[in-house]
């Protein structure tokens, strides 16, 4: 077998999301042929080189690539495991498809909903959660109040968080009665659409996403889980 870079491995191995693999790596916590490594991109070979994590074996597993569209309901952790016991994304998950290596591609808070991907593709996951692709993410919220014209426009040409400046975002009223607004950003800081409502003086109450790039959630149920198309999955990467 060919070389693949470790960070490479350990995502496709099981180990965790590209993020949780890489915090494992820079925090010392991997060793290959028993020597401690900070790259990523070093070279490995499977079947080969010992590759351990916290000084238990991480045995590579390549599955075939597979992605899902979930509905994540309230209260579900967008993670694959929780120290404190937790519902997680992965407890949602038919029996047959949990020793696959899935892992979400992107986040959504505990107390939101709406559309996630879950895969064991990393670098599919690469292309939808790195700033630079600039895939639209579109929101449905509740807020507290309606946003009178200076606030949709501090909105719609960007605003200033403690993080930095938004990008601008695209604001519509939304006729259905249980929500009140679409939002539409294409970048994915943590809890950033709550926070810009808050730097106005909004609360949102309820946020669902609804769509990444071109591929909306739709009438999957919440709570439930479908396998996406090769076209889909095409429809997923397009801007």
């Amino acid at each position: 077998m060919e070389s693949i870079p470790l960070l490479k491995y350990l995502v496709e191995a099981g180990f965790g999301a590209r993020r949780q693999s890489v915090s494992a790596i820079k925090q010392g916590r991997v060793t290959v042929n028993g020597r401690a490594v900070d790259s990523y991109t070093m070279p490995v070979y499977p079947g080969i080189d010992n590759i351990d994590c916290d000084g238990k074996p991480v045995k590579f597993k390549p599955n075939k690539t597979l992605v899902l569209m979930v509905n994540k309901p309230l209260d579900v952790l967008s993670t694959t495991r929780d120290d404190r016991g937790r519902r997680t994304v992965i407890d949602l998950l038919p029996e047959r498809y949990r020793s696959l290596g899935l892992y979400p591609a992107g986040r959504l808070d505990y107390d939101s909903t709406g559309l996630l991907i879950l895969t064991n593709d990393g670098n599919l996951t690469y292309r939808l959660t790195h700033p630079r692709f600039e895939h639209e993410k579109e929101y449905i919220v509740t807020v507290n109040g309606k946003l009178g014209d200076a606030d949709k426009e501090k909105l719609e040409k960007g605003l200033e968080l403690e993080d930095g400046l938004t990008s601008p975002a695209i604001l519509k009223e939304v006729p259905d009665a249980a929500y009140t607004y679409s939002i539409t950003i294409h970048e994915g800081r943590h809890r950033q659409v709550k926070r810009m409502f808050a730097s106005l003086g909004y609360e949102v109450k309820t946020l669902k996403r609804v769509r990444i790039g071109r591929l909306e959630l739709g009438d999957l149920a919440e709570g439930e889980i479908r396998k996406l198309t090769p076209a889909e999955i095409g429809k997923l990467l397009r801007r």
